[in-house]
């Protein structure tokens, strides 16, 4: 079995992030999920960003990388949304990684590094309409599909962003149900 860390998104670690590390829990793995942003929980993605927006892009990256200072290198990195930047950057750039899913969004390979890590598999998901992700997220995460060797996008139907999280409005029970299985079976092939 795995082990991951799962980093939330802008609305912070709601329940429905708590339920998702809880599934995977269920199935064996070992699951970390941080709180970024020590406590505070945001009714939209509008608040949450403003909070980002006042501690910084940057602060909450470290705060990612700070949470796994203590814990093995052999580790999945999750994040949804927000979450993905700490999840990308500690992927490509700390040894050990066994992979990453990434959520909602995917930054291009240079912000991180020269290129995608070897050995390091991938799992996008996003929905196909969604508008936080079609254009600039969807390129970079084409750029590293191309680039990866064990790399795949999952796109779903529909348009909503936080698809996966049951406890938020956004949330689609069909879509986040086919995200569980594959990060399940990708879980336990990275184990």
């Amino acid at each position: 079995m795995a082990e991951l860390v799962v980093f939330h998104h802008v609305q912070g670690l709601t329940p429905g992030i708590e339920s998702f590390a809880e599934s995977l829990r269920e199935a064996g793995h070992v699951v970390h999920a941080p709180d970024l942003f020590e406590g505070w929980r945001f009714d939209s993605l509008e608040a949450g960003l403003a909070y980002v927006q006042q501690i910084g892009f940057a602060e909450v990256i470290a705060r990612g990388v700070a949470a796994v200072q203590e814990l093995p290198q052999e580790l999945v990195y999750a994040g949804f949304s927000l979450g993905v930047l700490p999840a990308q950057l500690l992927a490509q750039t700390r040894s050990g990684a066994r992979g990453a899913l990434l959520m909602y969004a995917c930054a291009p390979v240079a912000e991180f590094g020269d290129r995608w890590p070897e050995g390091v598999p991938v799992q996008i998901h996003a929905m196909n309409n969604d508008a936080e992700f079609i254009g600039a997220d969807l390129e970079a995460a084409r750029e590293l599909v191309a680039q990866a060797r064990e790399a795949e996008l999952f796109l779903y139907p529909g348009s909503e962003h936080l698809f996966a999280d049951s406890s938020l409005s956004d949330y689609d029970e069909a879509a986040a149900a086919s995200l569980l299985e594959r990060a399940l079976e990708f879980a336990r092939t990275a184990g």
